[in-house]
């Protein structure tokens, strides 16, 4: 057999069961090799759609997605996903081809240095220079893509070793046993916890694992102990329970913060630094205990007092187990804030002006969808709106990106979201401007016959920069921009576009659209004029209740 043969049954022993990309001249041995398997090919319009779906299946399977391009311009354009999957712990594995190395046919034409240009923003990038070598290559970029920290690997396999006769070898696929805490740091977090008059517990995005889900849940169940969490921490305990008092969509003076500051410990659980902080530690504040699979990584706003290193699923579950509600904990002020919390986030909620407001859109989206249904967000603006009053019941139902907070990933993200849950409902929200930046995957999304809901918060601007630029005093300059017809873009794609005139109409166009086959598209005008008064001059006056 050929090397690209190995590499496809190699593969096929990992469990991949898609592939997403766009071959070129250099990936032609391995595509006649795929067209045998049962690897699923699916062909994008651009290598970002490619990347960003593929990150999503890591993102939600735990397995990598893997995603294929060719040499030269194909490989740059999946710089920005492998930069998404490795700060957002996604694992990833990258396919790119290259020219023959043992004779040049083109001199340097099209040739990029890949490997290197990959070697800063992925676990792992390799080039195969021999046939017999990629059962061996394959099996240790999987193992690295998983391993915790999850991210992005790279392998580059060139035309001509793609081609050469090989011995078949493929290796056992393992399943990797993390560490468990040493007893030592249960013990002193243990002595912390019920030493604290008001712990405090939080939830980041390391914690995002479905062992981990259960595990927290127990451990607030057994305790008592309120939670909070960060955007890519949400839905990790269901945020309908009791105790759950708001998510830290902004780093600091948001009201959930007067409940941070009170607070006389805090129980960080999966904190990582690629995320924006929830708060900002200060000397002499509440102390931290940090619980996550590696020791933290101190910083000026983050410098723990204890770290619990260790599967965070065993960690928890061995404080759940020795831990039982103590009679000096007092949480009455916490809840105080959560009421706070919860009058404050109701605000404009029901508003039906139109153009809407976002926090109109997130109450409408949120009563249109199920428990287990999926919104898929791009980044912008709206993005804090979400992430701030969109309760999530289960882990990974609201997916945006808080690490790299790319561009142009929610339309492929929601794609990907829909193919792996065919019974689940699934919306993409975009601004205009991302969703501009990948809008050639409808054609994809139509392609692969997904039903699907895609809605664009339309304010002909790049909304989230002209909001800072509002924030620093400075003049509306350079942000704004034209659209296309997008009710018309839709429809040349075989799409159903649609676009309301008012509140009312939104929510029954969205409802519509949701039990209605195929894809859909809503243009929607986004009111964003509150958004300085409520968040830059409303929260600086902000009084934390006694």
């Amino acid at each position: 057999m050929k090397t690209s043969d190995l590499l496809v049954k190699a593969l096929e022993n990992e469990g991949v069961d898609y592939i997403f990309g766009i071959p070129g001249e250099e990936n032609l041995d391995f595509l006649d090799s795929l067209q045998h398997s049962s690897i699923k090919l699916i062909i994008t319009r651009h290598e970002q759609g490619a990347g960003f779906m593929a990150a999503t299946y890591g993102r939600l399977t735990g397995k990598p997605g893997v995603c294929l391009s060719t040499l030269g311009p194909g490989a740059t354009n999946l710089i920005t996903p492998a930069a998404y999957a490795q700060l957002g712990g996604m694992p990833m594995l990258i396919i790119t081809g290259q020219k023959p190395i043992k004779a040049s046919k083109q001199a340097l034409f099209q040739i990029v240095d890949i490997v290197n240009m990959m070697r800063p923003i992925t676990k792992f990038t390799k080039q195969v220079v021999h046939g017999n070598t990629i059962g061996a290559v394959v099996r240790e970029a999987f193992r690295i893509a998983v391993q915790e920290r999850p991210g992005a690997v790279h392998i580059e396999l060139p035309e001509d070793i793609a081609a050469e006769e090989v011995h078949d070898r493929i290796y056992v696929v393992e399943n990797i046993r993390r560490p468990d805490a040493d007893n030592t740091a249960i013990k002193d977090a243990l002595e912390m916890i019920r030493k604290a008059n008001m712990p405090l517990l939080l939830i980041g995005a390391g914690a995002n694992r479905k062992r981990a889900s259960k595990a927290l849940t127990r451990f607030v169940e057994k305790t008592g102990i309120p939670f909070f969490n960060t955007q890519l921490g949400k839905g990790v305990i269901d945020e309908r329970h009791d105790s759950y008092l708001g998510t830290a969509a902004l780093s600091e003076s948001d009201y959930l913060h007067c409940a941070i500051e009170r607070a006389d410990l805090i129980i960080n659980v999966g904190h990582d630094v690629v995320e924006k902080p929830p708060f900002f530690m200060k000397d002499g504040g509440a102390p931290v205990i940090h619980i996550n699979f590696q020791p933290a990584e101190v910083d000026p706003v983050y410098f723990p007092q204890l770290d619990v290193v260790g599967d965070i699923a065993t960690s928890i579950n061995r404080l759940s187990d020795a831990l039982s509600p103590q009679s000096n904990w007092d949480f009455s002020y916490f809840y105080r804030v959560k009421q706070e919390v919860q009058q404050r986030l109701g605000l404009y909620s029901d508003d039906d002006r139109f153009p809407i407001l976002p926090q109109s859109a997130v109450t409408t989206i949120r009563a249109a969808l199920g428990e287990k249904d999926i919104l898929a967000l791009d980044n912008g603006l709206y993005k804090i709106w979400f992430a701030r009053n969109y309760q999530c019941y289960e882990n990974n139902t609201l997916l945006l990106d808080n690490a790299l907070a790319t561009m142009g990933a929610g339309l492929p993200s929601a794609m990907l979201a829909k193919l792996l849950n065919p019974d689940r409902k699934v919306v993409a929200v975009c601004g205009d401007g991302g969703f501009m930046m990948n809008s050639q995957e409808m054609e994809t999304a139509v392609r692969l016959g997904l039903d699907l809901v895609v809605i664009i918060l339309n304010d002909n601007a790049y909304g989230m920069i002209k909001w800072k630029q509002q924030g620093m005093g400075f003049k509306d300059f350079g942000l704004s921009f034209g659209n296309p017809d997008f009710v018309k873009y839709a429809d040349s794609y075989g799409a159903m576009g649609h676009r309301p005139t008012s509140y009312v109409e939104f929510d029954k166009m969205l409802r519509d659209a949701l039990d209605t086959p195929g894809v859909h598209l809503i243009d929607v005008a986004i009111d964003y004029s509150l958004n300085h008064s409520i968040l830059n001059e409303g929260l600086k006056q902000k009084i934390c209740i006694l």
